[in-house]
């Protein structure tokens, strides 16, 4: 339920907390007192667009706060679900705040337990908080995907709904993808093309892994083969020498023999030089397999033209590749593997056009299915609305009204198998296109409740079918702004039974003029504008007591109160009182529910 209110700098409304109570509570308030400016305020902290006009002023921003108790919510799963989706822990044995922030420039700042989240997070939230019914949501009850919505929300059809639209999205998938697959094949064949040539030019060049660079070092090497073997052969002669001239000309290891002899010697007259004969014999070995590799280089060194132009030409070929498919030449290679995949799917498309097909007539005849079972349950269900809604409605004093619930289907010859194997028109909601009718009077005919219901009638049909959906309805705060335009004083005494009724599974607030409703309320809170500073200040109090009754008897007679007016005052909440206590005795009689079986027929398109 809704614990308090904080609003501050909104409008009029400086600054005021208002605590609301389990069950009916009502505001109440001379015209211009703020009234509605509550419901605007409690719009915004819902999540409902803002501006600057909201904002007092004078003053540098509004701000608004609404805490509700999810302990008394008996049902939270969804709004648990949705906070969880949102990323906002919040620990269930505590309350959930909502507050929006607005400042003078209209841009506004929201938050959920202290976490900022956008607008339309608030409104997630809000949503599943709070129903908010003006003049507006009257309105809304004539149209017929409102119509159709009640309906299901009376005849439990939701999860079935929820089955058919999400075949439907299917469907709709597959025959989308059947209807542009002419086009695809075109282009399909286009891009084949393209994809054939693009293989068999690079299945031709068969590109290894790292060629480039090997023949880039290959080439180098070619390039340079005449300085390579000179340099070669001049190392080795440098370490080998030639055995034909003097010592003073010989080679490096031949120096380092002579070396050696002379060090041998020494040593027989000095054995302390024994290690450097060693590392004479080592530095020698090592001289020699130098010379030995370079010989071995200098052999396979050889000046080759043709295989250099080769190489010239296979690396032009790569760059060539590289630039078109690349940049590397591991790209090109994944290309290559990527087209090939590419290929193979687009040649096995036309195997995949006749499994769409079949996959679309199995879709089809399923969603025939459960198309044709929502609407059974639909019209099964709408019997009995029809008569509960007349019931509401004589007992709101609109006398004895007619009401019925229209089924028609559209004709389509590219839809699904409806009634009579007739192909019908079907989306997200299902085949049936509904319509409520009334007849406001007897005597007269039946027509589409958009045609006939004024705007109190419309308030009031509203009212009954909340009061009976009110079970339904998963949203536990119901606001009622305006709820008794067009009501007389004979009226509102049953208007305000309807919603002190639907206090059995909701909180609900009102907004009235009528004392007769305010006087059903569990809380009355009246709102009061002032003068403050030369600015007009509306505050928010609780009343209760001697209060509440001056308060209900201004409002039946207006100022002065007289002694008559506050008897009548006394008498009306007595009699509210009674009524409460036979109610709620009468409530605790389990009643079995009748199920209807007329109201129900085909209407024509037309008549809609």
């Amino acid at each position: 339920m809704l614990l308090e209110m904080t609003i501050r700098n909104f409008a009029v409304i400086r600054d005021t907390r208002i605590q609301f109570a389990p069950g009916l509570n009502a505001l109440t308030g001379e015209t211009g007192a703020g009234k509605s400016i509550v419901i605007d305020a409690l719009g915004a902290v819902l999540g409902a667009r803002t501006s600057a006009e909201f904002v007092r002023t004078g003053t540098a921003g509004a701000y608004v706060e609404a805490v509700f108790d999810l302990d008394r919510i008996p049902d939270t799963v969804s709004l648990y679900e949705k906070l969880v989706e949102l990323g906002i822990e919040h620990d269930p044995s505590e309350v959930l705040v909502l507050a929006r922030d607005i400042n003078a420039s209209g841009r506004s700042t929201a938050r959920i337990s202290n976490r900022t989240v956008t607008a339309s997070a608030l409104a997630a939230v809000g949503e599943l908080l709070v129903d908010i019914h003006g003049q507006s949501d009257h309105l809304s009850l004539l149209r017929p995907a409102a119509q159709l919505d009640m309906l299901d929300r009376f005849a439990g059809t939701y999860p079935m709904r929820k089955q058919v639209s999400d075949a439907f999205q299917y469907w709709q998938g597959l025959t989308r993808r059947i209807h542009d697959f002419d086009d695809e094949q075109r282009l399909t064949a286009q891009r084949l093309d393209l994809l054939r040539f693009q293989s068999e030019e690079l299945g031709n060049a068969d590109i290894q892994p790292g060629e480039d660079e090997r023949l880039q070092a290959e080439r180098f090497v070619l390039t340079n083969a005449d300085r390579l073997l000179r340099a070669a052969t001049e190392a080795d002669a440098a370490l080998m020498g030639d055995a034909n001239v003097a010592i003073a000309e010989a080679g490096a290891i031949d120096r380092i023999r002579s070396a050696i002899r002379a060090v041998e010697e020494v040593a027989r007259l000095d054995a302390t030089v024994e290690p450097l004969q060693t590392r004479l014999m080592d530095a020698l070995y090592t001289l020699e397999d130098i010379s030995s590799e370079l010989r071995e280089y200098a052999e396979r060194t050889e000046l080759d033209p043709a295989r250099l132009e080769l190489i010239d030409d296979r690396l032009d070929q790569l760059r060539n590749l590289k630039r078109k498919f690349g940049p590397e030449l591991v790209d090109v290679i994944e290309h290559a593997e990527r087209i090939q995949q590419e290929i193979e799917l687009l040649e096995g498309a036309e195997h995949d056009i006749e499994a769409l097909r079949d996959a679309e007539t199995r879709q089809r005849a399923m969603l025939a299915v459960l198309g044709g079972d929502l609407s059974n349950r639909r019209r099964s269900a709408a019997g009995d609305l029809a008569q509960r809604v007349e019931q509401a409605i004589g007992e709101l004093n609109m006398g004895h009204a007619d009401f019925e619930v229209r089924f028609d289907v559209v004709s389509d010859a590219y839809g699904i198998a409806g009634p009579n194997e007739q192909r019908v028109a079907i989306d997200a909601t299902g085949i049936d296109r509904v319509a409520f009718y009334l007849a406001a009077n007897t005597g007269e005919e039946l027509r589409p409740l958009a045609r006939v219901a004024s705007g109190g009638e419309t308030a009031r049909i509203m009212l009954a079918l909340k009061s009976i959906l009110s079970e339904a309805d998963e949203t536990p705060v119901l606001v009622f702004d305006e709820i008794d335009v067009g009501v007389g004083g004979r009226s509102g005494q049953v208007v305000g039974e309807k919603l002190w009724s639907l206090t059995d599974h909701h909180q609900a607030i009102v907004i009235s003029h009528l004392p007769q409703i305010a006087a059903f309320a569990d809380r009355h809170l009246t709102l009061v504008k002032g003068e403050e500073n030369s600015r007009a200040v509306t505050t928010a109090h609780e009343i209760t007591g001697a209060a509440r009754v001056e308060e209900l008897a201004m409002m039946l007679d207006g100022m002065p109160v007289s002694p008559a007016t506050l008897a009548s005052a006394t008498a009306l909440l007595g009699r509210v009182n009674e009524w409460k206590t036979s109610a709620q005795a009468q409530a605790s009689k389990p009643k079995p529910r009748k199920r209807a079986t007329k109201k129900v027929r085909a209407i024509n398109t037309d008549e809609v």
